[in-house]
C-alpha cells in the first residue's frame, strides 16, 4: 500500500505531499490543474520512463519519493534480490525515489541508495497497477487481453515457470548456435590449422632459438675480423716478444712495492697494480682461448642459414614471429582436438535444446489448460460486472487459439463482446461507445483482479464518458473494489468522488510561474468541492444538499 508520496519541482508542482489511506482515495480539480501529473509521478517511482518537460522551473531537478508498506514475503521474490540487498537493517517500509535532471538524465533510488530503473519496474509491477483513460486502447491488444485472463486465473506462478522455461530454452539455443558457428569457423580453418601444426612439429622450434642462431650466424660471418682483433689485443697485452701491458703492469707493481715501506698509503696502490697484472694475465689467456675456438666447421654457417631461412618462411606463411607460431600451434592442436570431439558436443547441446523445448512445451501446456478452464469463469465474471454497470445482457466471449511458443506460452487470446442481446460478438474496441468502453474496461479490470494483484490500484480517469446513474454504479463498483485494495482514483465525477474515504483536491495558483498544489479536504471542504463538481457555486443551497447526499 502507498503510504506517502512526495513531489518536488515536477512540472507545475513546486511541492506536494500526499498520504493516501486504505480504501478509495480520489483526486479532483479543474481541468488542467495537474491531476494527471500526479499519476505520472507515481509512474516514475514505479520505474516509468520520464518524458520531456517534466522538470519544473523551481529548481534544476525534479524529485519524486514514495513510501510503501509491503506484503509479507515480498522480499523473498528472486526478482527483487538486488533491491533486498540494499534494505537497511530493521527497515519495514520501502522508500523509492527518482531524480530527474533538466538534461533528461534520471537516477533511481531505493532507501536513498542508487539502483537500476529496472529494479523500480520490478517493484512497481508487484506493488502498483495502473489503469488509465486509455484502457480501451490497451484492451484491443492481444498481449494485454492475455494478461487480463492470466490475472483473473491467478496464474502468476505458472507464468513465472513459463518465463523461466522459455529463458532456459533461449539460453540452450544460443549455446547451440554459438557452438555451430564455432564449428563452421573451425571447419573453414581446418586445413590452415593442420598445416600450422604439421610444419611447426617438423620445425621443432625451441624457445629463444631464433635469436641464438642469428647471433651465431653473425659471429661466423665475421670470423676474420674477430681473429684480427683478438690477435692485436693479445699482442698488446702479452706479446710473445717484447713487453706488453701485462709486463708493464708487473714492473709498475714492483716499483711501487719497493718503496711502499716508506709510505703506508702506497700499499693499496701496489695491491691494485698486482691485481691489474693478474687480471691482464687472465685476459690474455682468455683471448688465446677464444682464438683457438674461432676455427669453425665450414658447413656450420650453411646450416644456420638454412635453419633461419626456414623460420623466415614460416613467418611469411603464417604472418607472425616464429616464437608466437609455436604458441599458436599448441592452440591449433587443441582446436583440432575439439573439432574431433565437436560432433559429440553438438549432439549433447542438441539434446539440451530438445530437453529445454520439452520443458517449455510442458509449461505452456499447463498454462493452456488453466487458461481454458478460467476463460468461461472470467467471461461470466465480466458479464456480472457489466450488469452492475448498466449493461445487462452484454455477453463476453474469450477465444483461445494456438500461437507460436514464447515467454508467455503458446496461446493467443481474443476478447469479443456483444454489447446488447442478439448481436454478434465483435472485438472490444469495435462494439462500444466511449462510455461503454470505460465501463467495459472497469468491468474487465475488476474481474481480472479476482485472481489477486498489487495492493494499490491507480485509476486515471477511467470514468471518462460516463455520467448519470451509470456514474453512480461505477462509484459503487470502485467502493466495493476498494474493500480489497487501495484505490487512487483521478475523477471528474461527483458521484464517484462522493464515495471516497479520502479526498484530495489539485488546485492551480496563478503567478509567475503558476504553481499547482494538492490539498486534503475534510468535512465541509469535501462538500464545497462536490458542489463545484456539480457545476454550482457555494451559495447554491440545493447543490450543496445534493453534494452532501452524495457523500452518503
Amino acid at each position: 500500500m502507498l503510504l506517502r508520496l512526495q513531489i518536488d519541482n515536477l512540472a507545475l508542482i513546486e511541492h506536494a505531499e500526499l498520504e493516501p489511506t486504505a480504501g478509495l482515495n480520489v483526486l479532483t480539480g479543474e481541468t488542467g490543474a495537474g491531476k494527471t501529473m500526479l499519476a505520472q509521478a507515481i509512474g516514475l517511482v514505479a520505474g516509468g520512463a520520464p518524458a520531456s518537460g517534466m522538470v519544473g522551473p523551481h529548481a534544476e531537478e525534479a524529485y519524486v519519493e514514495a513510501e510503501f508498506a509491503v506484503p509479507a514475503g515480498f522480499w523473498e521474490d528472486e526478482a527483487l534480490e538486488a533491491v533486498a540487498g540494499l534494505r537497511p537493517d530493521g527497515e519495514d517500509t520501502l522508500v523509492v525515489a527518482r531524480r530527474l535532471s533538466a538534461s533528461g538524465r534520471s537516477r533511481a533510488l531505493v532507501w536513498g541508495r542508487s539502483c537500476a530503473r529496472s529494479d523500480l519496474e520490478a517493484i512497481g509491477e508487484r506493488l502498483l497497477e495502473v489503469s488509465s483513460q486509455h484502457e480501451a486502447r490497451k484492451l484491443s491488444r492481444p498481449a494485454y487481453q492475455l494478461g487480463l485472463l492470466d490475472s483473473a486465473a491467478g496464474l502468476g506462478k505458472a507464468s513465472d515457470a513459463m518465463a523461466e522455461a522459455w529463458a532456459g530454452l533461449r539460453a540452450a539455443r544460443a549455446e547451440l548456435e554459438a557452438a555451430q558457428a564455432e564449428g563452421r569457423e573451425m571447419a573453414r580453418r581446418r586445413g590452415e590449422l593442420e598445416e600450422l601444426v604439421s610444419r611447426m612439429e617438423r620445425a621443432e622450434v625451441e624457445p629463444g632459438e631464433r635469436d641464438r642462431l642469428a647471433g651465431e650466424r653473425e659471429r661466423l660471418r665475421h670470423l676474420d675480423d674477430l681473429a684480427a682483433a683478438l690477435v692485436a689485443a693479445v699482442a698488446l697485452v702479452n706479446p710473445e716478444e717484447g713487453d706488453g701491458a701485462l709486463a708493464l703492469a708487473g714492473r709498475a707493481a714492483e716499483q711501487v712495492a719497493a718503496v711502499e715501506r716508506f709510505d703506508a698509503e702506497l700499499q693499496p696502490l701496489a695491491a691494485e697494480l698486482r691485481d691489474a697484472a693478474v687480471r691482464l694475465q687472465e685476459s690474455a689467456l682468455e683471448i688465446r682461448a677464444r682464438l683457438d675456438d674461432l676455427d669453425a666447421d665450414p658447413s656450420r654457417l650453411e646450416q644456420l642459414e638454412g635453419r633461419l631461412q626456414l623460420f623466415a618462411e614460416l613467418e611469411r606463411r603464417f604472418g607472425a614471429p616464429v616464437e608466437q607460431l609455436a604458441e599458436e600451434a599448441v592452440q591449433a592442436r587443441q582446436m583440432l582436438e575439439r573439432m574431433d570431439e565437436g560432433g559429440e558436443r553438438l549432439a549433447a547441446l542438441e539434446r539440451g535444446v530438445e530437453e529445454a523445448l520439452g520443458r517449455a512445451r510442458k509449461a505452456a501446456a499447463a498454462l493452456t489448460r488453466r487458461r481454458k478452464a478460467a476463460a468461461p469463469l472470467f467471461a461470466r465474471s465480466v458479464e456480472k460486472e457489466l450488469e452492475d454497470l448498466g449493461m445487462a445482457g452484454a455477453r463476453l466471449e474469450v477465444e483461445m487459439e494456438p500461437a507460436d511458443l514464447g515467454p508467455r506460452g503458446a496461446d493467443a487470446v481474443a476478447l469479443r463482446l456483444a454489447a446488447n442481446p442478439g448481436l454478434a460478438a465483435q472485438p472490444l474496441a469495435q462494439v462500444a461507445s466511449g462510455g461503454e468502453l470505460s465501463r467495459i474496461a472497469l468491468a474487465v479490470r475488476v474481474a481480472a483482479r479476482s485472481g489477486g494483484g498489487p495492493a494499490t490500484l491507480l485509476l486515471d480517469e477511467v470514468d471518462a464518458g460516463v455520467g448519470g446513474r451509470t456514474a453512480r454504479a461505477v462509484g459503487e463498483k470502485l467502493r466495493r473494489l476498494s474493500s480489497s485494495a487501495q484505490l487512487i482514483c483521478i475523477t471528474h465525477l461527483p458521484q464517484i468522488a462522493g464515495m471516497a474515504e479520502t479526498h484530495f483536491r489539485v488546485e492551480k495558483s496563478p503567478g509567475d510561474p503558476t504553481v499547482t498544489g494538492v490539498v486534503r479536504l475534510r468535512d465541509e471542504e469535501v462538500v464545497d468541492e462536490l458542489t463545484r463538481m456539480l457545476g454550482a457555486d457555494g451559495s447554491d443551497t440545493a447543490a450543496r444538499e445534493t453534494a452532501a447526499a452524495l457523500r452518503g
